[in-house]
């Protein structure tokens, strides 16, 4: 019964204390959720969406392999199946098309692809969301990709007119699905998914081959490996099978378009996820530290007593720990539900970009139990480094004060000695003097704040700087066309004599490998005109790149895949048409923020070809007035297989980052709001528990509330001051960092920070910095002078 009594007692002490540092307590909590909410939303989703992934893949029986040909007989899918290793191989025809939407004047992108007679498909089977598969007695029925009926309100039973190989067809929509081939669905060749421009539609394989002009024949194979096979042999093995029919070359999943996005999607997640919860568990342990060490110096008598009459060090000790446990449990139940919270809206928009048919945010324990193993050893580290001083005072050194500061010598004399400066101001910098590896942790945590604003801004000047690059800078054209084969010199001159047309530039694109020693890679090289000026390689200064005559420029991340640089010789071999084999030296390998790129000129590559004259598209210069009517002269043409709507494409992106990316800034934006009002406020708050007996007596002795506010903010204001520039340095570096980390195939983040994005950092500490001294500023007006004197010193 006496051990409950003495609990009891502290157990009470414990809830005053709470109540006395509430402010503080819950600054110290909203900065554990903060980096609790980041780790369950980081890691939650990037298990929420790898699982979905891959429940995904399995339900629907994704590619590991595509193979495409020209044109190949139908009956070799026996030797395809037949191939080590191979678990299941489907083969379909795969045809671009154009649609003319209702209600929208320009040509929507798209695909068609055949579904096999009377059954699902063995690999890539689609997810019917809506409606039913084509019937067979209805040629002209398909299945549209949901993202792009969605886009234009397209129904089951609605009609769909699209141009194939120069005819135009009228398709009745059977149904709405979604498939594991376009979870990230942009068009070939584009970065961004717009749903309004690009489409994908499933057809009878019949109906498919009539209209592709594929009778008896397919133009691709998709394969489903077995368990632990490696692509690698599977892909040489249809190479060499596939070879006659005018093969390109088979690949694997990890270069399957809309699953390599995904995969760096997944990446960018695992890296913010090991850089924010770890800051902010940081700021709260050494919150934790601060405030219990400023408390213990506080209650120093009260702790002598509490030995005096029997309380063992232990007890004491128990007594402070259960403090920050009830503090970080706060934080805690908060971080959980914010995460939870947090993670559900982010599953919603990453449902809706990526166009999964589900996604749902659900952490596992596991996701909750590091959560709070982690914070619970971060706040214990903090806080028995503060208790100890407890636990080793004497009830007799307790209960005397401690002694007063000696500033006699060093610097603490040569700041008294400074009669430059006014009474105030020494008092401040002499308060600093005696405290500094408290002042020193007071500006590493408001550094780390503003470390994550700078970082939290780069986002939008990188973004910034990577939308002008590619559609202001690099390309500068209105309307790209692409032919559905490569076309003669006359077909070129027909396009730019167009009405509206004010400037144009032909290009050539064949796939091939470049090699280089043991490495390959597979891509289309790029052959464009001399000195291009609408569709211009630009690297990360924005300069143009141009190649060289007999030279090659090369992207750096395929020269980094590769191992060449500049002066190196690669081998390309052409996989289509004769086929030859180049050598070519490496002119150049400029960083490009979007995308990657292998680029000659254009009339050396058809010279090595031997195909004369021939062009695979043009880029256009079009007038605003002509566009309508050019849009409608695309969509008959027999030859046009593409076309790219430059402005509609920059104007997607833009909305696309505010919606999307602008959120998740701002969030980030947020936590490092947390954390700065955290660190400011505590320290303010804690400064006046701790000197108001002083601040009282300086009253007394004719001191305003003006020099008195001034004393005790004036040291807050000094490190936070101090804090800003380091914090800035700390953020440049930290998004120096994050560029190289988040560097993917399809983007490069520019390493750039504005003035802007610094003068908002400054800004926003100085905001917190100043609201913080407000609150605490209206408890130093209503200070009571004479009940504080009363207390012993």
């Amino acid at each position: 019964m006496k051990g409950l009594k003495i609990f009891s007692a502290l157990d009470r002490k414990l809830i005053r204390d709470l109540w006395k540092l509430r402010g503080q307590a819950i600054a110290i909590a909203f900065v554990i959720a903060g980096g609790v909410a980041s780790h369950v939303v980081m890691s939650g989703m990037l298990a929420s969406m790898a699982e979905t992934r891959t429940a995904y893949y399995e339900r629907y029986r994704f590619a590991d392999v595509w193979a495409p040909v020209v044109r190949a007989p139908n009956a070799l899918i026996e030797d395809i199946r037949e191939i080590e290793g191979v678990a299941a191989a489907e083969t379909r025809i795969v045809s671009p098309v154009l649609f003319d939407v209702a209600g929208m004047t320009a040509p929507a992108n798209g695909v068609a692809y055949s579904l096999p007679y009377g059954r699902t498909p063995l690999v890539n089977d689609i997810f019917l969301v809506r409606g039913a598969l084509p019937d067979s007695r209805h040629p002209n029925q398909a299945v549209v990709l949901e993202s792009f009926a969605d886009a234009h309100a397209l129904e089951v039973g609605d009609s769909l007119e699209m141009t194939i190989r120069g005819r135009r067809e009228s398709l009745q929509i059977s149904g709405i699905a979604q498939t594991p081939e376009f979870i990230y669905a942009a068009a070939p060749g584009t970065l961004v998914p717009d749903p309004r421009l690009f489409g994908v539609v499933w057809m009878d394989r019949d109906a498919l081959e009539t209209a592709a002009d594929l009778e008896g024949a397919f133009s691709e194979a998709a394969v489903r490996l077995m368990r632990g096979v490696e692509p690698r042999p599977v892909i040489a093995a249809l190479d060499a099978l596939l070879d006659p029919y005018g093969a390109p070359g088979a690949y694997a999943r990890e270069d399957q378009y809309s699953d390599a996005f995904i995969e760096s999607e997944l990446n960018q997640l695992e890296t913010m996820g090991a850089i924010l919860p770890p800051i902010f568990l940081a700021v709260a342990a050494f919150l934790v530290n601060i405030v219990i060490s400023r408390l213990i110096a506080v209650e120093r008598e009260q702790i002598g007593l509490l030995k005096a009459f029997g309380y063992s060090s232990g007890a004491v000790v128990w007594h402070y720990v259960k403090l920050v446990g009830v503090i970080g449990l706060v934080g805690l139940a908060l971080g959980f539900g914010a995460g939870a919270w947090l993670g559900r809206k982010l599953a919603i928009q990453y449902a809706d970009y990526f166009h999964f048919p589900f996604l749902v945010f659900a952490a596992r324990p596991a996701v909750f139990v590091i959560g709070a193993a982690v914070t619970t050893i971060a706040l214990g580290g903090g806080a028995i480094w503060a208790v100890r001083r407890a636990a080793r005072l004497s009830p007799a050194v307790a209960m005397r004060p401690p002694p007063p500061p000696d500033y006699s010598h060093a610097a603490g004399a040569a700041v008294t000695r400074l009669q430059a400066l006014d009474q105030q101001t020494r008092m401040v910098l002499r308060q600093l003097v005696r405290w500094p590896v408290r002042a020193g942790l007071t500006i590493a945590g408001i550094a780390a704040s503003g470390m994550l604003l700078i970082t939290s801004l780069y986002f939008f000047d990188a973004m910034d700087e990577m939308i002008d690059s590619y559609f202001l800078t690099g390309n500068r054209y209105d309307v790209m066309v692409t032919f559905a084969e490569a076309r003669g010199a006359t077909a070129y001159y027909d396009l730019i004599r167009r009405e509206g047309v004010s400037a144009s530039e032909p290009f050539r694109v064949v796939d091939a490998r470049l090699q280089f020693e043991t490495r390959e890679e597979r891509l289309g090289l790029m052959g464009v005109v001399a000195d291009p000026q609408l569709q211009r390689l630009v690297d990360e200064n924005a300069r143009t790149v141009a190649p060289p005559p007999g030279g090659l420029v090369l992207s750096s991340d395929i020269a980094e895949k590769l191992g060449v640089g500049p002066g190196d010789v690669v081998r390309a071999v052409v996989t289509e048409g004769a086929r030859p084999v180049l050598e070519l030296p490496v002119a150049a390998t400029p960083r490009l923020l979007f995308g990657s790129g292998a680029q000659m000129r254009m009339e050396e590559l058809n010279a090595a070809l031997g195909e004369g004259h021939v062009v695979s598209g043009a880029v256009l210069r079009v007038a605003a007035d002509q566009r309508d009517l050019l849009y409608d002269e695309l969509k008959e043409a027999p030859a046009v297989a593409g076309v790219g709507l430059h402005a509609e494409a920059h104007e997607y992106l833009v909305e696309l980052m505010d919606q999307n990316l602008g959120v998740s800034i701002m969030i980030y934006a947020g936590f490092a709001g947390i954390i700065a009002l955290g660190v400011i406020y505590n320290s303010v708050r804690i400064s006046l528990a701790e000197r108001q007996r002083e601040l009282a007596s300086l009253r007394v002795l004719g001191f305003s509330k003006a020099d008195v506010s001034y004393i005790l903010l004036g040291e807050i204001a000094f490190l936070v001051l101090i804090a800003i520039p380091v914090g800035m340095v700390a953020g440049t570096w930290l998004a120096y960092w994050i560029a190289q980390a988040m560097t993917t195939d399809f983007f490069r983040f520019p390493y750039i920070i504005t003035a802007r994005s610094y003068g908002m950092c400054a800004a926003t500490l100085l905001v917190i910095a100043a609201v913080s001294a407000l609150i605490v500023r209206q408890r130093i007006d209503h200070l009571d002078i004479v009940a504080v004197l009363k207390t012993r010193e």
